[in-house]
């Protein structure tokens, strides 16, 4: 399959699992459909035009292409219907989150290095591209966003996954099979630090974490 249609699904898959996060957030939240609806566009499409709008490079993607209108409007309804049940909330919706951000990353990385960055800011831009999303959702549902949290490594994956796609492709191996690869490793990055609740360093040497992530 060519590298283009493999990008592209990818940001789509990604596109749906975040958009399920912010659905499941408002779930959660107890919010009407529209507050649904919301939450998943900012967490589906926001890292995307966060990325669009620093590379200024026109309208961005998701205002130019409505397809990517249609894996939000599809969690919201899978949520609405309960094809996507809240049943262990917390848990079903950081599995989600972790899908998103592992794309992303990806997607942000080979994007930006595509449009000239340099390898550094292309790692960087990769890394906003895939938290970005998650801290709009859960600043406007008045949540701690994420990448706050000290427990489950939120950051670092992706982080990571950054900075392996822009490796490949300035070594000029980057397909479809490293794009889906890095992406797979960086979700099971994610999940084993979940379920160990893996932690990085406090701000402060040692200050003593407060809460644990369910």
């Amino acid at each position: 399959m060519p590298l283009a249609e493999v990008l592209l699904a990818l940001e789509l898959i990604g596109t749906f699992a975040f958009a399920v996060s912010g659905a499941l957030l408002a779930a959660k939240k107890g919010v009407d459909i529209i507050g649904s609806l919301l939450l998943a566009s900012l967490a589906g499409l926001g890292g995307g035009v966060i990325r669009d709008v620093i590379l200024n490079e026109g309208v961005p993607t998701a205002f130019a292409a409505p397809q990517y209108l249609i894996p939000v409007v599809v969690a919201v309804t899978a949520v609405y219907v309960r094809a996507i049940r809240e049943d262990r909330l917390r848990r079903t919706l950081l599995v989600f989150d972790a899908v998103g951000l592992s794309v992303f990353c990806v997607m942000g990385a080979s994007i930006a290095f595509a449009a000239g960055l340099n390898p550094v800011a292309a790692g960087l831009l990769g890394l906003t591209t895939a938290v970005g999303g998650g801290i709009l959702r859960d600043v406007v549902a008045n949540e701690i966003p994420e990448i706050f949290n000290p427990k489950g490594v939120y950051a670092v994956p992706a982080m990571l996954g950054s900075a392996v796609t822009v490796t490949a492709l300035e070594l000029g191996f980057f397909n479809g099979f490293a794009a889906v690869g890095t992406a797979a490793a960086v979700f099971v990055f994610r999940f084993v630090a979940l379920r160990r609740a893996w932690t990085v360093p406090l701000a402060v040497h040692g200050r003593q974490q407060k809460g644990a992530a369910d």
